[in-house]
């Protein structure tokens, strides 16, 4: 009956060494008030002066983007009034910012795509934070005049699910080009969700409700899915004027209910006007061309890996969804390991392993240690299955895969004289189920298999098992 209409707005902290119109270091997680100066403290008299780094950073997300990158863009004065902005107004760019345009691509596990319009990306300051203890809040002004680029997108999106894939391909791009840490948990990258709902076959555009700083996927598609509801119903109850007002709404992740915050501004209520402090911002063409050259981004990456290495598509998705991941991967491959069985012992095996806050970059085991027990699988001096008990055991213990298969006893047996010695103990003790073998009962033929291997204690080359089996059993 509904169709959803999503327009995400993203403020990503660029990761520059100092704020974007002071001197002042990025750092998170410093005492409060410590990071500040009479710049990001907005003192009469202080003036800005713009970070070049963050021009050269946002030329590099516009050029992933398919985007129009300005060469000239100006900085507004968005204002408003909150106790985490002392000068009474943001340093922001309104009328032309220095990205236009744009796209991202988003998939779907059907192998199906869809393109994500980009309107705009835009450099401006961050504001600092509110602390609440009961009745009483502080203000650590540390954040404030941190670099940001918003990135807003079209109402291009009509689910939840669509919205966490554009969200999930933006923080990939991201961390490729290595323009921000996009630390969600830290606030590196924030997400405002405007929702509206229309009947289906209609275009127009209804009122929207703003879900402000989402800062985990989980969230936002649940927050997202909350807000659909509440305006379906409020529809369908015939009090959708009343009850959905253009405002902004906060997300109680333990109610999972979103919540009234504020009305919403239009933009005529912030009286942008440029900032008399800041010239024009004028981007050199020897600028511009350097900061084009950008570093192969997740789409190129995917499509490489599987012409390369003969991977399923699918796999090369995973494996290049994150910028971590996919060095990892690279990594396993230079050092020797199988481009497939890397590909299952990296996605599979050493993620399902990743627990408790373990992430790839702070895994006990390494991409090198990972392809060092892949190639003792392809080498046959272990089976895959001790392979997975030499993994448990690394991830628990600072020891190597060759000194893990020798303690555990691991190694895999290829001696024919060895093998044969088992198999014959085995057939000599089950001649009635040879006899039915031979007589045209062939599953009979997996009882040998899983005997020999069991008296092996699984050490025994699979390969040479069945070949040796055949011999005898086909005599």
């Amino acid at each position: 009956m509904f169709e959803v209409v999503i327009g995400l707005e993203v403020h990503a902290q660029l990761n520059t060494k100092t704020k974007i119109f002071c001197n002042c270091p990025t750092s998170f997680g410093d005492e409060p008030n410590t990071n500040v100066c009479e710049v990001c403290l907005g003192l009469p008299g202080a003036l800005p002066v713009l970070n070049k780094e963050t021009v050269k950073k946002s030329i590099a997300f516009g050029t992933a983007i398919n985007a129009k990158v300005n060469k000239k863009s100006i900085f507004n004065r968005k204002n408003y009034f909150y106790p985490d902005l002392p000068k009474g107004y943001q340093i922001s760019q309104f009328e032309i910012p220095i990205v236009e345009g744009g796209e991202i691509i988003i998939d779907f596990e059907d192998g199906t795509s869809k393109r994500i319009g980009v309107t705009r990306a835009h450099l401006e300051e961050d504001a600092g934070k509110n602390i609440h203890h009961g009745s009483v809040s502080h203000v650590d002004l540390n954040r404030a005049g941190t670099p940001l680029l918003e990135i807003v997108s079209e109402p291009d999106m009509r689910s939840s699910e669509e919205a966490v894939l554009y969200l999930k391909k933006l923080h990939a791009i991201l961390r490729y080009l290595d323009i921000s840490d996009a630390n969600m948990q830290e606030g590196s990258f924030r997400c405002d969700a405007n929702v509206s709902i229309r009947p289906k076959g209609d275009t127009k555009l209804y009122t929207r409700a703003e879900i402000k700083n989402l800062n985990s996927f989980k969230f936002i598609q649940k927050a997202i899915d909350y807000e659909v509801a509440r305006q379906s119903a409020a529809w369908e109850d015939g009090v959708y004027e009343r009850d959905v007002v253009q405002e902004t709404r906060l997300y109680d992740t333990e109610k999972n209910e979103t919540r009234s915050m504020r009305g919403k501004e239009d933009s005529a209520e912030y009286r942008y006007f440029p900032d008399p402090d800041l010239l024009p911002v004028i981007v050199p063409d020897d600028m511009m061309e350097e900061c084009r050259k950008i570093p192969e981004l997740p789409d190129q990456k995917r499509d490489r890996l599987v012409k390369e290495y003969g991977i399923k598509e699918y796999d090369a998705t995973v494996i290049t969804s994150s910028v971590e991941m996919a060095h990892f991967y690279e990594t396993m491959i230079a050092e020797g390991a199988g481009a497939k069985n890397s590909t299952t012992w990296l996605t599979v095996e050493l993620t399902a392993r990743l627990t408790h806050g373990l992430s790839l970059l702070s895994s006990p085991v390494d991409a090198v240690k990972l392809a060092s027990l892949v190639k003792r699988i392809e080498d046959g001096t272990i089976s895959g299955k001790a392979a997975k008990e030499v993994l448990d055991y690394v991830m628990e213990n600072a020891i190597s895969i060759d000194e893990t298969i020798e303690k555990l006893g691991l190694k895999q047996v290829s001696d024919d004289g060895a093998i044969l010695e088992i198999i014959d103990a085995i057939i000599a003790a089950n001649t009635d189920k040879v006899a039915e073998y031979k007589a045209g009962k062939e599953k009979l033929f997996g009882f040998f298999v899983g005997q020999t291997m069991k008296e092996s204690k699984g050490t025994a080359n699979p390969a040479m098992v069945n070949d040796l089996l055949k011999q005898r059993l086909d005599n």
